[in-house]
C-alpha cells in the first residue's frame, strides 16, 4: 500500500474543505496506510489543544477525532510559517504533532510510493 501526505490548507472558514481532508486522512490510517497530514495555514489551529473541538460541521465526524486517530496511528504535523505567523509554538501543540517546514513536505511527498493530496 502506498503512503498517503495529505495537506490542509483550510480551517473553520472553509469546514467542508477541512473536513475532508481529516476524514480522508484518518479512513486512510484505519485502512491501515502510512499517513502523514499536514495542517498549514489556518488548519494550524487544529495542532492545539482544544481548537479541534471548537470545529462543527453538521452530519460530519467531530474533527477532534479524526484528528485523534491519525494522531494515534500516523503523523500530524503544523507547518513551521504558519505557526510562527500565528504564535504558535512546540509548547502550543499536542502531544505527538510536530512542527516542521517546507523541505520536511517535500521530502516526505517525493519519497517512493508516496501520494500527495492538498485540500
Amino acid at each position: 500500500m502506498r503512503s498517503l501526505v495529505v495537506k490542509v490548507t483550510a480551517g473553520a472558514e472553509d469546514a467542508e474543505r477541512c473536513n475532508q481532508a481529516f476524514t480522508v486522512a484518518a479512513s486512510a490510517v484505519a485502512a491501515g496506510a502510512s499517513v502523514s497530514l499536514w495542517l498549514t495555514g489556518e488548519a494550524a489551529w487544529f495542532g492545539v489543544p482544544g481548537k479541534a473541538e471548537e470545529f462543527s460541521l453538521p452530519l460530519a465526524t467531530p474533527l477532534a477525532d479524526l484528528r485523534d486517530v491519525v494522531l494515534a496511528g500516523g503523523t500530524l504535523t503544523v507547518c513551521t510559517q504558519c505557526a510562527e505567523r500565528r504564535g504558535i509554538g512546540a509548547d502550543d501543540v499536542l502531544d505527538g504533532v510536530r512542527i516542521a517546514g517546507a523541505a520536511s513536505f517535500a521530502e516526505e511527498i517525493l519519497d517512493d510510493g508516496v501520494q500527495a493530496l492538498v485540500y
